[in-house]
Parts: structure tokens; C-alpha cells; sequence
């Protein structure tokens, strides 16, 4: 599977590494992407969706 979040389509970003003397090389930030059963199937998704998601299940038991 490709490192996106199948609901907001969070994807891998590019930042610079600083060593100590200031020299900028490319490196990747990826998303902090959580298998979920969503049905039958098993969706990558991260973890601000998760909570995202989890907080409407709560309403919606509430309500």
C-alpha cells in the first residue's frame, strides 16, 4: 500500500535535515498511518482521521 491516508489523502512531506553546520540535505516526514477495519476491508489512515472518527461514533451513540 502507498504511505496515504485513504481519507484525507495525507501523503509523505519533504523537509530539510539541518546538520551543525547548517547544511541542508532532503529527508521525508510520512504521515502516522494506522491500519483500520473499516467493513470488511483494512484502510490505511492517520491518526488525526482515526480520532476524527472516533469522536462522531461517540456522538452518534450519544445522540
Amino acid at each position: 500500500m502507498a504511505r496515504i491516508c485513504s481519507f484525507c489523502g495525507r501523503r509523505p512531506n519533504s523537509a530539510n535535515s539541518r546538520s551543525k553546520s547548517n547544511i541542508a540535505t532532503k529527508r521525508r516526514q510520512k504521515p502516522n498511518l494506522q491500519k483500520l477495519k473499516v467493513g470488511h476491508l483494512t484502510v490505511l489512515t492517520c491518526t488525526r482521521c482515526r480520532r476524527s472518527m472516533n469522536k462522531t461514533e461517540k456522538v452518534k451513540v450519544a445522540a
